[in-house]
């Protein structure tokens, strides 16, 4: 073991190094934000995952005693995540969303966006399940909204669309490990661009919504992050701004859009006052989501449309 380690007394179980990890992050002052936000998740994630074992992993079961080369592996992954402030999840290529694991590299952002709260009730209240039969994630990155969608909606044809070729090979990499190759279609395409005429019941984005000062400042975590995930311009809509003007033509009648705009919400409704954003509230955190209705979007149009010339 390192040094450090040594200092902190004989390791040997998974609890010794879940909670050796959380002192080492604290005292390093480490920034959380890609799928955790305190200093025992972070190391939770990290060393389960390094030890092959479920994060719901049973309370009896964190005494099981790691081997030698675990101990190694678990203090050198600890060390790097402080040293090189790369996202755990770029550290064991793992990341949760909606409950299921997805493959991450620094090709993709790390999935943690509130829409999977959404999917996981349905889209409910604002569409009848039954009633989804295609559903468009554009800037799908990892695939990881996609794919959730899948599950949620068995039945329904879903379209992963990213720009990036290197974001749609990791996205193609999880829909073979979801089993969802004849359900999920990876595509290539600037938005709506390589989508024709094609018509969804549901339209889901995370797209890049950060604005160029926001983006300088985030702290070096996020550097680590494919910056193409996170620049928006200016103003932080240049992608937003698009999709509003051009969704309507790609929504059925009764159709919705669901967009994350985050700290971008403000500069939004300072954009669009007369625009009717539902923004939606989540029981486990997030904010900074707006749902708007086909209806809606067709009577926006000449808002969108004045604002863009």
């Amino acid at each position: 073991m390192n040094n450090q380690a040594k200092k902190d007394g004989q390791l040997s179980s998974i609890r010794d190094f879940i909670l050796w990890g959380e002192r080492r992050f604290i005292d390093a002052e480490i920034f959380f934000g890609h799928g955790t936000d305190n200093a025992l998740d972070e190391s939770a994630a990290l060393v389960l995952k390094t030890v092959d074992q479920p994060y719901d992993l049973d309370e009896e079961a964190l005494d099981i005693k790691l081997s030698e080369e675990q101990k190694e592996e678990v203090i050198a992954l600890v060390e790097k995540r402080i040293e090189e402030r790369q996202p755990a999840a770029y550290l064991i290529g793992e990341a949760l969303f909606a409950g299921l694991p997805y493959y991450v590299d620094e090709r993709v952002l790390v999935p943690r966006s509130p829409i999977a709260e959404l999917i996981l009730e349905h889209f409910s209240p604002w569409i009848a399940a039954d009633k989804v039969s295609r559903i468009l994630d554009l800037c799908t990155g990892s695939g990881c909204i996609a794919i959730a969608c899948s599950h949620a909606f068995p039945d329904a044809a879903v379209d992963a669309v990213d720009l990036s070729a290197d974001a749609l090979d990791v996205c193609r990499i999880n829909i073979e490990r979801h089993n969802k190759t004849d359900k999920v279609k990876a595509i290539e395409s600037d938005l709506f661009e390589s989508l024709a005429d094609q018509r969804y019941d549901v339209i889901v984005s995370n797209p890049p919504y950060v604005c160029t000062a926001e983006w300088e400042a985030l702290p070096e975590e996020f550097h680590h992050e494919p910056g193409m995930g996170f620049k928006g311009g200016e103003s932080g809509l240049d992608l937003v701004d698009t999709i509003l003007s051009e969704a309507s033509s790609h929504l059925n009648p009764n159709g919705i859009l669901v967009v994350e705009v985050g700290s971008s919400a403000e500069t939004l409704l300072e954009k669009y006052p007369m625009v009717p954003f539902c923004w939606l509230e989540f029981e486990f955190g997030g904010d900074g989501v707006f749902l708007l209705t086909a209806e809606q979007l067709v009577a926006s149009q000449p808002y969108f449309k004045k604002m863009s010339r």
